[in-house]
């Protein structure tokens, strides 16, 4: 076995993968908030965060909490500070300047050991020994944290994100889908109550991401707080309770669907088969109508027409019935619907990617 490192011998091994930073081996405190609660201390507060590397501003006075069992998502174009905010609260860089709580622990030299006994990292890459097995990478790691009760951990960890039947398995033999699921495993032998995950579904195929969302939700069904970093805005929409856009400074921060309703006015998207002779005197004057715009050419010739309403429920069935009444043959009539991509594009798509 000369060209194997087993984990599972207690000798030293001296490399570390790419991006994965050892936590203090410290023993094991406490275990995950309440499944399901949002009341109590917040897992995350950071408050007037900031860092500068030379004369450059990475982050740049940011505030935010993060409620306990949330899944929180951290978005932003490159450059724009997310992977620094998180290297800050894993207490892997220390902040120039603000505050921040991690688990009700104060991030910074006194707290920082406490602070990785509660929390887990899943960098963009896995990190994994691929001429290990997956139970020998997650036993290496085990040993590393300092865990008790390692063995019990380990099969927990593994049925959890459904890889009991490739335990014995070379990490180099698994597709890079199931390199993400034991990347999870690893991340869960320390029962975290927050785990920072970057960029999770980051090269997989739409499957092996779908089993990664479920992973995801499963999680935060117990009690676990995710922050989460992606590019996927579809992803975030679909997975996070709420979201943060970044750009060095914090543009935005809510709900999905509030920053929408914060950011676009309410519309309706009209078609109908033909052009209409004199749509202002159909639109002109109906309850909850504020104004209306050719909606773009249409095929066949059809015609669209955009309208800005104060209310869909009032305007949809005035405008309805005014189409009737014009003869007009309508085709459709729905409410415009602004995905978090639009969100997004609006507060930075201007600006761009940063220089790193």
């Amino acid at each position: 076995m000369a060209t194997r490192a087993r984990a599972d011998t207690g000798s030293a091994v001296k490399a570390t993968p790419a991006g994965v930073a050892p936590p203090a081996a410290v023993a094991e405190a406490g275990g995950p908030a309440e499944v399901g609660t949002t009341a109590g201390p917040a897992a995350i507060e950071v408050s007037h965060l900031s860092k500068t590397f030379g004369d450059r501003m990475a982050v740049d006075d940011v505030s935010f909490s993060v409620a306990r069992g949330e899944v929180f998502g951290f978005l932003g174009p490159n450059g724009a500070g997310k992977t620094t905010t998180v290297r800050i609260l894993g207490t892997l860089i220390s902040a120039t300047a603000g505050s921040a709580t991690v688990a009700g622990i104060a991030v910074g030299p006194a707290g920082a050991a406490r602070i990785r006994q509660r929390i887990s990292v899943m960098p963009e890459s896995p990190g994994l020994y691929l001429r290990l097995t997956v139970t020998e990478n997650l036993e290496y790691f085990a040993r590393l944290y300092g865990l008790p009760g390692r063995a019990a951990r380990i099969r927990e960890a593994l049925a959890a994100v459904g890889l009991s039947d490739r335990a014995h398995v070379l990490a180099g033999g698994l597709s890079k889908g199931l390199r993400q699921r034991v990347a999870l495993a690893r991340t869960l032998l320390n029962d975290p109550a927050v785990m920072f995950l970057d960029e999770p579904t980051s090269g997989l195929d739409p499957v092996a991401a779908h089993e990664v969302h479920d992973l995801i939700t499963t999680l935060r069904d117990r009690g676990v707080t995710i922050f989460l970093t992606t590019h996927r805005l579809e992803e975030a929409e679909r997975l996070c309770d709420r979201v943060a856009i970044m750009n060095t400074s914090l543009r935005t921060i809510g709900r999905p669907a509030e920053l929408r309703q914060r950011l676009f006015a309410r519309s309706l998207d009209v078609t109908t088969a033909a052009p209409m002779a004199e749509p202002d005197r159909v639109f002109g004057g109906l309850p909850g109508v504020r104004g209306w715009q050719p909606g773009g050419p249409a095929d066949g010739g059809r015609a669209g027409y955009a309208l800005s309403v104060s209310s869909v429920a009032q305007a949809a069935p005035a405008v309805t019935r005014a189409l009737v009444a014009a003869g007009a043959d309508v085709l459709s009539i729905a409410e415009s619907r602004h995905t978090l991509e639009d969100v997004y594009l609006k507060l930075v798509g201007e600006h761009g990617e940063r220089s790193r």
